[in-house]
C-alpha cells in the first residue's frame, strides 16, 4: 500500500511540475489533475499487485523506477490505463514481487510489449525477453526512450541491417516485412532482448 500511495504522490508531483513549466499556475493544475488520474491507476496497480516486496531490492528498484527512470515509469503508467480501460486486465499473481507491472492480454496477440514498468501479454516463454526491456530502461534511464526510437527512426530510413539480415531464412519480401521482420528485431533493445530469450520474427 505504501508504494503505491508514494508513486502516486510522486506522478502528481511530476505533473505539476511540467505542467507548471509548461503553462504557469493553470498548466499547474492541469498537470497535477493529469499526475493525479495516471498516477492513482498506477498506484493502485502497484498496491493491488504487491508489485515492489518490502525488501533490498524492492526498495531499490522502486526509487530508481520513481527518480533516474521515471520518464520510463510515467510512459509506462499511460500504458497502463489505456489498458485498463480497454478492458484489459492486471495480473497480480505474476506481477507480485517482480518490480514489474503485468497485464494479462498485450496489444497483439502475437507480440508483449513492455513499456517502463508495464508488461503487457507475456508468458513464461518470452518473460525474460520483456525484463531485459525493463534493465535497459532502469539503466539508461531517460536516454532510453529517445534513443529506441532514434534508432527505429534511422533503421527504417537508413536500412542498414540489411547487410547482416538473414536474407534466406527470413525474405523481406513484402512491405509490411520490412517493418515486422527486418526493422523491428534489429534495433539495438530488441537485438539484444533476443539474443537472451525468444526468436526474432520470420
Amino acid at each position: 500500500m505504501v508504494f503505491g500511495i508514494l508513486s502516486a504522490a510522486v506522478h502528481v508531483a511530476t505533473g505539476a511540475v511540467l505542467g507548471q513549466l509548461l503553462g504557469g499556475g493553470v498548466g499547474l493544475l492541469v498537470g497535477a489533475g493529469i499526475g493525479l488520474l495516471v498516477g492513482t491507476v498506477f498506484g493502485w496497480a502497484v498496491a493491488a499487485a504487491e508489485v515492489y516486496a518490502a525488501s533490498p531490492r524492492g526498495v531499490f528498484l522502486f526509487i530508481v523506477d520513481h527518480t533516474w527512470s521515471l520518464l520510463n515509469t510515467l510512459v509506462g503508467a499511460i500504458y497502463l490505463a489505456l489498458h485498463l480501460v480497454f478492458g484489459h486486465s492486471l495480473d497480480r499473481v505474476t506481477s507480485r514481487h517482480s518490480c514489474r507491472v503485468n497485464v494479462v492480454e498485450g496489444v497483439s496477440p502475437r507480440y508483449a510489449t513492455t513499456l517502463g514498468t508495464v508488461c503487457a501479454g507475456s508468458g513464461p516463454g518470452i518473460q525474460r525477453h520483456e525484463d531485459v526491456h525493463i534493465f535497459q530502461a532502469r539503466l539508461l534511464g531517460p536516454l532510453y526512450i529517445p534513443l529506441v526510437v532514434a534508432n527505429y527512426v534511422l533503421f527504417t530510413i537508413a536500412p542498414i541491417w540489411l547487410l547482416y539480415h538473414d536474407h534466406t531464412g527470413a525474405p523481406i519480401n513484402r512491405f509490411t516485412r520490412y517493418f515486422e521482420i527486418g526493422v523491428y528485431p534489429h534495433v539495438w533493445n530488441e537485438a539484444i532482448a533476443y539474443r537472451i530469450q525468444g526468436t526474432p520474427p520470420r
